[in-house]
């Protein structure tokens, strides 16, 4: 059981978190428009994964991220942007396939998207991705990569390795439907995952989605049921409901100003595991997580210039 007021204890290893999976473009609209009726958008970094790679290292630990992009003009922007930003890219496979893409509305609510997918499902399971696994205390994804073959594989072979090294697990559990193959039965996928991670934070929407229409606290009991040690149920404007089994906890968001929804989760999952790695309690890096989320809403896109974490917590005064 994962204790609220106890610290995660980690291996001693060289690398702090390993984010697997998407790295795409997100094509942003320029105005507020849940039409897209929009006629300018702007491209910028994307991929939950990625995101929370790029996010931790500006918080002040260490990140690598395995993702597969095209050999294209779009694959070469998300590379040079993690040279930008000094992140390590041994990870990073360029594929025969068009760079993945998100067009989506700028928008003060959940912002829903539009998908083109190519490069990001065909990531493989290399020996430097077997490494960087090894050498992690944190592995993270989503269901992006297991909601396609061949990447799906690499997911669970990842998975496999990660708990025979003590890596802690922490799944995204965020399915949406156009992510899948028609005629796949995603749902009953996402939950025999659940069954094999350790810590998982679904919304409001992603929750509803795989249970279908219930109380928070009766779809907290359902992740806890199919083995999640740790359900942060997220929600949105009302902050989140989070239960390790034993107790449940209700925190209040920070924030105070919305600009942009985009990346909001990615940045709790941020701020939660920059927190844990620094030796902070759950409880304590539940609110670093809301901390760097209501930071990251100020601005627009997913990856904004973050502080470190202690400036974090100077502003917000945890």
């Amino acid at each position: 059981m994962l204790n609220f007021d106890q610290k995660i204890e980690f291996q001693n290893k060289s690398n702090d978190i390993l984010t697997v999976g998407e790295l795409l473009i997100d094509m942003i609209s320029a105005d507020y428009d849940d039409d897209f009726d929009c006629d300018t958008f702007h491209k910028f970094f994307g991929g939950s994964p990625s995101n929370i790679a790029m996010n931790v290292k500006k918080l002040g630990i260490h990140s690598l991220v395995a993702s597969a992009v095209g050999e294209d003009g779009l694959g070469k922007f998300l590379i040079k942007q993690l040279h930008n930003a000094s992140m390590d890219t041994r990870c990073v496979q360029q594929v025969p396939y068009a760079t993945s893409m998100v067009v989506v509305s700028k928008s003060k609510n959940t912002p829903i998207p539009i998908f083109y997918r190519e490069a990001d499902y065909h990531l493989e399971y290399t020996p430097q991705l077997e490494e960087a696994l090894m050498n992690s205390k944190i592995v993270h994804f989503s269901c992006w990569p297991i909601s396609r073959m061949p990447v799906r594989t690499t997911i669970e072979k990842v998975i496999e390795t990660a708990k025979e090294n003590n890596t802690l697990i922490c799944f995204d559990p965020n399915y949406h439907p156009m992510i899948w193959q028609k005629g796949e039965d995603g749902i009953e996928y996402v939950k025999s995952v659940i069954s094999k991670v350790d810590i998982v934070k679904p919304s409001e929407d992603d929750a509803e989605r795989l249970f279908g229409k219930d109380t928070n606290e009766n779809h907290i009991e359902k992740f806890l049921k199919l083995g999640a040690k740790l359900v942060i149920m997220t929600l949105g404007k009302d902050g989140a409901i989070v239960s390790n089994g034993v107790e449940t906890i209700k925190l209040n968001t920070l924030a105070t100003e919305v600009v942009d929804t985009t990346g909001a989760g990615d940045a709790f999952w941020s701020g939660f595991y920059t927190a844990v790695v620094k030796g902070y309690t759950i409880r304590e890096a539940l609110n670093f997580g809301f901390a760097v989320s209501a930071y990251k809403l100020k601005y627009t896109g997913a990856v904004v210039d973050l502080p470190k974490l202690e400036e974090i917590k100077e502003i917000y005064g945890i």
